[in-house]
């Protein structure tokens, strides 16, 4: 444990050198995804105009990770992590692959972006909890904590980068260009996992692969009351907060930019988020954590709010900036808690069963989003997910006690 007065690199984990390769595979293939995500709402809307088509960009994203995401848990506390890396981005390579091959062809229809949508994010329930369980198999224990908020930084720098290129990208040569740029982006996360040398993962419980493994993780997250908190709080806050999907109906529709503004819209999250980080990283001690994920969430939920009702580009883009900001403090909070409180071998499961909740809350907003949109406005969706968002980090507050008492340790990045 770190004393007030010395001192850590933000980049410590960097030092290792099997992490550093990991990270900089990581963060290409972020960015190639993130610019799909962009592309693929885009193309989506400009075929149909329909907010609700946006929003079930969200239920086809979520149902395979509701789905899959404990499976993919298990798989990673039971077979080699590696190996399961590899795996996963082999088939988003695919998907890339045919995604710029139907649009190529003029043959990207809604059921077939609909059904790679599935395929994507069903790799994805697989890719999620073992990317997180690996960490600590190549860095030190001691440089754990550095090593995952440099995770989470280095991600959030790639949705900035990604999002804004994919809207430069489009305006030039089209959606097509994004998903072949996609697919070099992921190949080149492979080209590094290849090398890697990842040590085989203790396990130290006697469960098997099955559901006697996966209600074993359940228990853990279920008997940890700040843990279950810090999710639940993440869920619901996320579910009325999340107003993405309906990112090109702004920057069409409510504030007249083209393409590359709304790449902008998109990587302003990621930009706020990016600066909060740095700047929590400065911070030697953080007194009464607990107090700061619930200030976070409700911040979050008044710059959604404040979104809702802009109708300046350069406004919007300075709310969005704040609610990535306060959305990544709690982020980073949260992950410390988690992986501070998880044993080794319950990583995966832990992480697999906590995407329910984490990926479950954004995916299901943004379809709650889309359906309220298109039955009201989405200025009015967005106002309304923003307030129900600072409802529900009351009600957590008052609630849920322990939470608002926890304090943590030192906070290092």
């Amino acid at each position: 444990m770190l004393e007030m007065g010395s001192k850590i690199s933000p980049f410590l984990s960097l030092t290792v050198k099997e992490y550093r390769l990991f990270l900089f595979g990581f963060f290409v293939s972020q960015m190639g995804m993130q610019m799909q995500i962009v592309a693929i709402n885009w193309q989506i809307y400009q075929m149909t105009h329909s907010a609700v088509m946006l929003g079930l960009v969200g239920v086809i994203s979520f149902v395979p990770m509701m789905l899959l995401a404990p499976i993919g848990g298990m798989t990673a506390d039971h077979m080699s992590r590696k190996k399961l890396l590899i795996a996963t981005q082999i088939v988003l390579v695919m998907v890339a692959c045919l995604l710029t091959l139907a649009t190529a062809a003029g043959t990207a229809s809604l059921v077939i972006i609909f059904t790679l949508l599935a395929l994507e994010f069903s790799a994805m329930a697989f890719f999620g909890p073992v990317r997180q369980s690996i960490i600590p198999d190549m860095v030190p224990r001691e440089y754990l904590l550095n090593a995952i908020s440099l995770s989470i930084l280095t991600r959030q720098s790639a949705v900035v980068i990604g999002p804004a290129i994919a809207g430069l990208l489009i305006a030039l040569y089209g959606v097509g260009s994004v998903y072949a740029l996609n697919a070099v982006a992921l190949l080149i996360m492979i080209i590094t996992l290849v090398p890697l040398k990842i040590p085989a993962h203790a396990r130290t419980d006697n469960s098997s692969f099955g559901i006697t493994s996966f209600m074993d993780g359940l228990r853990f997250i279920t008997s940890s009351k700040i843990i279950l908190s810090t999710t639940l709080l993440d869920f619901f806050a996320t579910f009325f907060g999340s107003a993405t999907s309906l990112l090109p109906i702004f920057a069409t529709d409510i504030l007249h930019v083209d393409a590359k503004g709304l790449g902008l819209l998109y990587a302003a999250t990621s930009a706020g988020a990016v600066l909060a980080g740095v700047g929590l990283s400065a911070l030697k001690k953080l007194h009464h954590q607990g107090r700061a994920i619930i200030g976070a969430v409700a911040l979050y939920g008044m710059a959604t709010v404040g979104f809702g009702l802009s109708r300046s580009f350069y406004l919007s883009l300075t709310l969005l900036a704040v609610a990535g900001g306060a959305d990544i403090v709690s982020t980073i909070l949260r992950n410390n808690i988690r992986q501070t409180l998880t044993p080794a071998h319950m990583r995966g499961r832990m992480t697999g069963i906590n995407i329910l909740f984490t990926q479950g809350g954004p995916k299901l907003g943004d379809a709650e989003a889309g359906f309220v949109a298109a039955a009201l406005s989405a200025p009015a969706s967005v106002v309304i997910g923003g307030i129900g968002t600072i409802l529900t980090t009351l009600f957590v507050a008052l609630s849920m006690p322990r939470l608002r008492k926890f304090k943590g340790d030192e906070l290092t990045i």
